[in-house]
């Protein structure tokens, strides 16, 4: 019964990055050129607003600077980063950039939270690596040093908030929602003010634009990280982190139907070696240990008896 249940947890929160895949898709085709600020605000802080106010609940506490460490760094911060990469790269190496994200979180693991490094979980980094490698790098690939290095500070900015969400987990009596709308709302407005210094507002949005806009507010911000951050509370820290190689898995297929791209039989390979190494870190259910056996002298007595 819970293994089943881990396993539906596990699937539920890969489609988050499943979906967070999409964002380079969207990003190159409907929204407005050179707006990485504009795109991640307008993905985080209204989203952010309408969870806030369906919850009616703010931090109290140690909660406020709690919140706003995590909003950043699972918001803020790393949606800057994310769209930066994202107008740099090619989707499938922008996601291949932010896939060393496992890497991060199983060593901030074993400092915050006291996990140990199991072979396991090197097999699985390796074969994550190499099958998004497989993925995403081809003859033609773009590597763009803004959108490289874009792309690993987004990648360790988001590990970090994995691994001290999990640390911190969510107060007592907050909802999976309002909580979710705390981080979102505090990175949308930490992006609020930066926004609109170093890029202003567009001349013009267009109603593709607006459509991207929507499409990343409600499905990729405020679905996706209600389930995200419910992955995170029920699953260890580092089997969440592997399933965001969903993203880089669901940036090549979106390639592939959308944009007519073909797949070779190595990007195949690579798609298999990736869901290979996110079933290969997942967590199993432990074996049951046998019953001890009664001591000689206790069975010797049932036997007098």
């Amino acid at each position: 019964m819970k293994s089943s249940r881990t396993l539906a947890d596990s699937a539920l929160t890969a489609l988050a990055p499943a979906i967070w895949g999409s964002t380079y898709l969207v990003t190159t085709e409907l929204l407005p050129e050179g707006r990485p600020l504009l795109s991640a605000l307008l993905r985080a802080l209204p989203a952010g607003l309408i969870l806030v106010l369906i919850g009616r609940v703010l931090p109290k506490g140690i909660w406020w600077w709690r919140a706003l460490v995590l909003g950043v760094l699972n918001i803020g911060a790393f949606f800057y980063l994310l769209f930066v990469a994202a107008y740099h790269l090619p989707g499938g190496v922008a996601a291949l950039v932010m896939s060393i994200q496992p890497m991060i979180v199983l060593l901030l693991g074993a400092v915050l939270l006291k996990e140990k490094i199991k072979r396991i979980h090197l097999v699985a980094c390796a074969l994550g690596a190499a099958g998004v490698a497989l993925l995403v790098l081809q003859p033609n690939a773009g590597l763009n040093a803004t959108g490289v290095i874009a792309g690993l500070l987004g990648a360790l900015s988001m590990a970090s908030g994995i691994v001290l969400t999990k640390r911190w987990g969510r107060p007592e009596g907050v909802g999976l929602l309002p909580f979710t709308g705390w981080q979102l709302t505090v990175g949308g407005l930490v992006l609020l003010p930066v926004a609109l210094i170093g890029e202003g507002l567009p001349g013009e949005i267009t109603a593709k634009n607006l459509w991207g806009f929507a499409y990343l507010g409600i499905i990729g911000a405020l679905f996706a990280y209600a389930i995200w951050f419910r992955g995170v509370q029920r699953l260890p820290a580092l089997a969440v982190s592997f399933l965001s190689f969903a993203s880089p898995l669901a940036a090549t297929l979106l390639g592939y139907f959308v944009l007519d791209q073909s797949l070779s039989p190595l990007q195949i390979v690579g798609a298999l070696t990736v869901v290979a190494a996110v079933v290969v870190a997942q967590p199993r259910p432990g074996r049951k240990k046998p019953e001890p056996e009664p001591a000689e002298e206790t069975r010797r007595e049932s036997v007098k008896a």
